[in-house]
C-alpha cells in the first residue's frame, strides 16, 4: 500500500505540469496557432518564479509566497508568449520556426539572468521548499484517499485539477471559447460574422503563455530545491500529450497521467522493489518516458484531429 501511495503522489506530481502545459498550448491551437515555443515559455516561466522565491524566501515563507510566484511565473509567461504571438500572427512567420527561435532563447536568458543577478556568479537558482503540505485538514483523515490526495501535497496539484475544470466549461460553454474554436476551424467563416480573429488568436496564444510559464513553476516546486534552466523537455513532452488527447481536455487530462506514470517510473524506479530486482540499467529507465511518447505518437498520429486551420497564417485580406 505503501508503493500505490508514493507511485500516485509522484505522479500527481510529474502529471499536472503537463496538463497545465498541454492546456495552454490547448488554448494556442484551437485559436489557430501552434505554440512550439512552450518548452522555452515553461523556463521563463520557472526561472521569474523560483528567482523570486529565492529572493524574498528570507521575508516571505508558506502558500503566500508560492502564491506571489505563481502570479510572477504566469505573467512572465504572458510576456514571452508575445513575442512568438507578434511572430506568428502579425508577421505572418513559420511558427513551428519561430517557437524553436524562443525554444532557443529561453535557456541562454535564464542562465545570463541568473549568473549576472546572482552575487555568487552561479547559474542555479536556488530556493527553500516550505510550500508541502503535510495534511490537508479534514480531507488529510479521509481513510485511503486522504493518504494519496491530501497528505505530502502541494497546492499546485488543486490548481491544475482547477484549470481543467475551467478549461473544459470556457471551451465549450461560453461565447469566448466557441470563437476561440472558431478561429482555429475556419477563420474566414468567423471572421465574416464580425469575429475579430487576430485578437482571438492573441488571446488564446497569452493564456497558452500564462499557463505555460505556471506550468515550469509547477514542474520545479515538487521535485526539486534548485532551478537550472531546464526543464527537461517538459514542454515538448505536453505537446505529445496534447496531440495523444486529441486537443480535448478530459482526453488531454489522462494522457497527461499515462506520461506522468511513464516519467514516474523513470525517476524513482530505485524506490520500487520489483524494478531493482529487474536489473535493468538506469539508462534504459531514464530514456523510458521518451521512447514512450514515440511509441504512443506513432500509433495515435494517424488519426489525429487537429484544428484544421492550426499553424495556418491567418490574412484577413485574402479570402
Amino acid at each position: 500500500m505503501d508503493i500505490l501511495y508514493f507511485l500516485v503522489q509522484q505522479t500527481m506530481f510529474f502529471s499536472i505540469p503537463l496538463l497545465i502545459v498541454a492546456l495552454g498550448g490547448l488554448f494556442s491551437e484551437r485559436s489557430g496557432v501552434v505554440n512550439i515555443a512552450l518548452d522555452g515559455i515553461m523556463i521563463m516561466g520557472a526561472f521569474c518564479g523560483i528567482f523570486l522565491i529565492n529572493q524574498l524566501q528570507d521575508r516571505m515563507s508558506g502558500q503566500g509566497l508560492l502564491a506571489l510566484a505563481i502570479l510572477v511565473s504566469m505573467l512572465s509567461g504572458m510576456i514571452f508568449s508575445l513575442l512568438h504571438a507578434y511572430a506568428a500572427i502579425n508577421l505572418k512567420s513559420d511558427q513551428v520556426i519561430s517557437g524553436t527561435a524562443l525554444n532557443m532563447f529561453a535557456p541562454a536568458f535564464a542562465i545570463y539572468a541568473a549568473r549576472t543577478l546572482q552575487p555568487t556568479g552561479v547559474q542555479q537558482v536556488v530556493f527553500e521548499n516550505t510550500f508541502r503540505i503535510k495534511s490537508v485538514p479534514v480531507l488529510g483523515d479521509i481513510p485511503v484517499l486522504g493518504n494519496l490526495l491530501f497528505q505530502n501535497c502541494y497546492i499546485t496539484t488543486y490548481l491544475g485539477l482547477l484549470i481543467l475544470i475551467v478549461a473544459t466549461v470556457v471551451l465549450y460553454k461560453t461565447r469566448f471559447g466557441l470563437r476561440l474554436r472558431a478561429c482555429g476551424e475556419h477563420p474566414q467563416a468567423a471572421d465574416s460574422v464580425g469575429i475579430n480573429v487576430y485578437r482571438m488568436r492573441y488571446a488564446g496564444v497569452l493564456i497558452s503563455g500564462a499557463l505555460g510559464g505556471l506550468g515550469g513553476l509547477v514542474f520545479v516546486i515538487p521535485t526539486s530545491t534548485n532551478f537550472n534552466a531546464t526543464v527537461a523537455g517538459y514542454g515538448f513532452l505536453a505537446l505529445a500529450v496534447l496531440i495523444f488527447g486529441q486537443w480535448r481536455p478530459v482526453r488531454v487530462l489522462l494522457a497527461a497521467f499515462f506520461f506522468g506514470l511513464m516519467k514516474t517510473l523513470a525517476s524513482a524506479y530505485s524506490g520500487i522493489p520489483l524494478l531493482v530486482q529487474l536489473n535493468i540499467p538506469s539508462d534504459f529507465y531514464k530514456m523510458f518516458p521518451y521512447v514512450a511518447t514515440l511509441v504512443v505518437l506513432a500509433f495515435t498520429s494517424k488519426n489525429s484531429q487537429a484544428p484544421k486551420a492550426s499553424g495556418v497564417p491567418y490574412d484577413k485580406g485574402s479570402r
